[in-house]
């Protein structure tokens, strides 16, 4: 038997979730303890595969939200060998997490 999940689009990226998983997503404004609707599902597998063009029709992502956070700082730095040049940046991403409550297809 296959396993329940779908893919969902959110600011611009593309994940796959199931029931029950957690999820860091970029940063959205909410309450902590809310829940959250996503219509924008791609595809959902339920018994069967359906593929939406380019969303799947009726189909929703419930989400919890846990709780909001800045990941660890990633550090960019670019050396150019023998000319004397060199950039060294950081940036810490905002992110929220969410637990998947419910598929919906």
């Amino acid at each position: 038997m296959s396993e329940k999940y779908a893919i969902i689009k959110h600011s611009g990226k593309q994940y796959r979730v199931k029931e029950g998983a957690e999820l860091r997503l970029d940063r959205f404004k909410s309450e902590a303890r809310s829940t959250v609707e996503i219509k924008d599902v791609l595809a959902v597998n339920d018994k069967e595969l359906k593929i939406g063009t380019p969303l799947v029709e009726g189909a929703r992502v419930v989400l919890e939200v846990i709780n909001h956070g800045r990941d660890k700082k990633v550090v960019i730095y670019k050396k150019r060998r023998r000319k004397d040049s060199k950039l060294k940046r950081g940036f810490r991403r905002s992110f929220t997490r969410v637990k998947i409550t419910s598929i919906k297809a």
